[in-house]
Parts: structure tokens; sequence; C-alpha cells
């Protein structure tokens, strides 16, 4: 499969604001996510001096900034504030906060209020149950399962992909496949239906491996291994 033929929109997650720009050049970028942990990793220190600059750089497209407070009053003042950033800002709300208290009710009434979300960190089917019943018709928000973190648990993610599809049928909400860990997952997810897949800056370095031919890749490593080696002078005496 040709990448330029993919229905899905590829979105970017980083934490670094040039390569953020970098990946907007790119075309095939279609927008933006990061995180607290991404932007912790990236020794960002100001978070809303970070996503204002971030904001700039990605020349529109759609970019996602995360609330971080623990109480959902303190998450709703968060979310109005980042949403006054840019109209092509979503807010990224948890589907609960650290105590397992379900972020639903905070959820409804944002969207009621007409703030793009994108509900985040959801893993279970009963989770987008939940939230495939809350929304406003032809609400548009990005609802973000982690299936890269349900492989991690050594289970399939597809066929909860497919079940959150289906569980979110009748509705405009758009599933993220998150924490995507390698180029599979962009085949998977457009064949699971899911409107866009975040990915990281070492797989954007990856895309041109799609539709690869087999054979000559084959060679390409041949002669990788022979020139690695030539280059180290092993011998074998």
């Amino acid at each position: 499969m040709n990448i330029d033929k993919l229905k899905i929109k590829i979105f970017a997650d980083g934490a670094d604001v040039s390569e953020m720009e970098k990946a907007a050049g790119m075309g095939i970028i279609k927008g933006f996510t990061t995180n607290p942990t991404l932007m912790r990793k990236s020794g960002v220190s100001d978070y809303e001096a970070f996503a204002k600059d971030a904001i700039t750089r990605v020349k529109g497209l759609p970019i996602s900034f995360e609330v971080f407070s623990d109480d959902f009053d303190s998450m709703r003042n968060e979310a109005m504030k980042i949403s006054s950033w840019g109209d092509n800002v979503y807010v990224k709300i948890p589907v609960t906060n650290t105590k397992g208290e379900s972020s639903a009710g905070l959820i409804e009434s944002l969207a009621a209020e007409g703030i793009k979300l994108n509900v985040t960190a959801i893993l279970t089917l009963e989770q987008v149950e939940t939230l495939s019943k809350i929304f406003p018709p032809g609400n548009t928000s990005i609802i973000s399962v982690f299936a890269g973190r349900i492989a991690d648990t050594g289970v399939d993610p597809v066929p909860y992909m497919k079940k959150s599809k289906e569980l979110l049928r009748g509705t405009r909400l758009q599933l993220l496949w998150a924490s995507s860990r390698e180029v599979l997952n962009i085949i998977q997810a457009e064949e699971c239906g899911c409107e866009i897949i975040t990915v990281t800056n070492d797989l954007l370095k990856k895309l041109n491996m799609i539709g690869r031919d087999l054979k000559e890749l084959s060679l390409d490593t041949v002669r990788m291994f022979y020139n690695d080696a030539s280059s180290a002078g092993y011998k074998i005496l």
C-alpha cells in the first residue's frame, strides 16, 4: 500500500517544537498531539509558552494539549484556558482522574459548550461505550484508544479497535489509534476504520518503508550488514 492512498490521518506525537515545524511541512502530517510526559522528557518548563510556540509552528493544523490537574473543577478551568489558545486546539481530558473516577460528567459538560476535546488514556470498551453516549450529535471530538498499550499487555488490539469503531457508529466522533509502536499499526488502524493515528518522530522516519518491495529490502539489509562489518574491520581468522 502506498502512503498517499491511505485515508487515515497521521498525527505526529511529540514535544519538540522544531520537529513539529518540520513535520508540518511534510504534507502527510495532518495534526499533532503531545502530553505532559513527552513535554517533561523534552525539558519543557513553561507549559503555556511551549504550547503557544507550538501553535505558531504547526501552521493551523489540529493540535492537542492536555490538562494536568486531578480534580474536575481545576480540569475545567484548565480546559477553558487551553481552548482559548486557538481554533485549531483540542483539549486532552483523561478518561478518569488518578482515583479512577470517570471524567464523563466533565467531558459531557465541556462538549456541550463547544470545546474541542481529545479524550485520552482510554483502554477499555466500557470507557468507549460511555463516551459514545455523552457527546452532542455531530460533535467531532477525538476518542484516543491506546492500542499500543493494549498490545503491551500481550493482547491483540485490533479487535478492540474494531469494536470501538462499532460503538462509535452513528456519531461523528473520531477514533484515534494511540501509542503506536510500528509502521504496521498505520495499516491496521486504517483497516479498523480509525480516522486518526499518532506516530512518534522515530516512526515518521520509517513512513517511506510503506509499500517497499521485500526482495529489494532484503538486498538492502544484506548490504547494510556487509558494509558495517567491512567498516568495523571484522575478520574471522
